[in-house]
């Protein structure tokens, strides 16, 4: 497709809706859509984990002094451009992973966003619940304390960010126990969800969650789309969770790795329940490379791009799938995954099949 058929936001101009100033999601025809500012279809390509710190090691620190230097010539020169040209869109979560366990790099400033000069999601951690975090701390949720804490939260980010047109919305927590955590301490295990009553009280708990999350965003951005937890489709999610949260959040977000046959699998009922379009929200093929070593079976770059194709066509070919963001962007010595080195070659040959397809992503969604 030829650049002019796209508006600045990067939506597809043959789709047409109304345009309110700000990324929304509805259902044209049979198909769901991002619908950009403008008023026009979008399909969200993103790529994950931003972060310049990959390029700071002792061993590379050379490539990041001679090609940026600074954040804002950074972000302009290296992650626009590469997206960009690459084929992708969106500025998917851009916290990085630096030690096994812990929290994520710090999340970006809105300044940050505007030299990306990409559409992009931004994450606000309400909780620190996740399934990878060996400190998790699961809150009161019915508590002032809590709600001072979501507003807060809130506040900080959204007061900023709601009349930023090229905010597409807010995740909250990144692979969120919702079901069991490895240290034993979260709400269901205070539950018996073999009972009805175990079960009713998950869904008033996790009702309250979101509710409590929806009220203090739109305390100050009225504006964006609450996209919601990134869940683990690979773990207990329980149906109860979703119907709970479906009347306050607008996209449903999940993260799928590989194997990726149970989640086109799922898909369907997630859907279902939920009456949300879906969006995997992190994905990516890793193989062994310089950095960490990884069991993913994979052995050169071309097959990971050939599998990003292969997987995300029959993704974006179901009507209510609207989003693919990628893990990650720059290897680092903790994660496999980047589409450049430690030193800032790309890939190139897993970028090529990935970018083929990119170019072709609304073709396959019947456009």
């Amino acid at each position: 497709m030829k650049d002019n058929q796209f508006d600045k936001f990067g939506g597809l101009k043959i789709v047409l809706s109304r345009g309110t100033g700000f990324f929304r999601v509805e259902k044209v025809g049979r198909r769901w859509w991002f619908i950009t500012p403008e008023g026009h279809g979008f399909l969200s390509l993103g790529v994950n984990h931003i972060d310049s710190s990959a390029l700071k090691y002792s061993d590379n620190l050379h490539a990041w002094r001679e090609k940026y230097g600074d954040e804002e010539t950074f972000l302009k020169k290296a992650v626009h451009r590469d997206l960009a040209e690459w084929g992708f869109n969106t500025v998917g979560w851009a916290q990085e992973v630096v030690v096994r366990g812990r929290t994520h790099t710090p999340i970006w400033r809105h300044d940050q966003y505007h030299w990306a000069g990409l559409p992009y999601c931004h994450l606000l951690p309400f909780t620190e619940i996740e399934m990878w975090n060996n400190y998790p701390r699961f809150p009161d949720v019915f508590s002032a304390e809590f709600e001072e804490w979501c507003d807060y939260t809130a506040r900080a980010s959204c007061a900023d960010m709601a009349d930023d047109p090229y905010l597409i919305g807010y995740f909250y927590s990144d692979v969120p126990a919702w079901g069991a955590h490895r240290t034993g301490l979260h709400w269901a295990g205070r539950l018996d969800l073999g009972k009805p009553e175990g079960q009713a009280e998950l869904k008033r708990l996790a009702a309250r969650y979101y509710q409590v999350i929806h009220d203090a965003i739109r305390r100050y951005d009225k504006n964006h789309l609450l996209l919601g937890d990134r869940y683990n489709g690979q773990a207990l999610l329980p149906e109860i969770v979703l119907e709970a949260m479906a009347p306050t959040v607008d996209v449903l977000s999940i993260q799928h790795f590989p194997p990726l046959d149970p989640f086109l699998e799922k898909m369907p009922r997630w859907h279902e329940i939920t009456g949300k379009p879906v969006i995997n929200a992190d994905c990516a093929f890793p193989m062994r490379t310089g950095g960490r070593v990884h069991a993913g079976g994979i052995a050169t770059q071309a097959e990971r791009g050939r599998l990003y194709a292969e997987w995300a066509e029959k993704c974006f070919r179901l009507p209510f799938f609207i989003g693919w963001h990628w893990c990650a962007y720059i290897e680092n010595t903790c994660r496999c995954a980047g589409l450049k080195d430690r030193f800032d070659q790309p890939y190139g040959d897993a970028i090529r099949p990935m970018h083929a397809f990119n170019k072709r992503v609304y073709e396959v969604a019947g456009q």
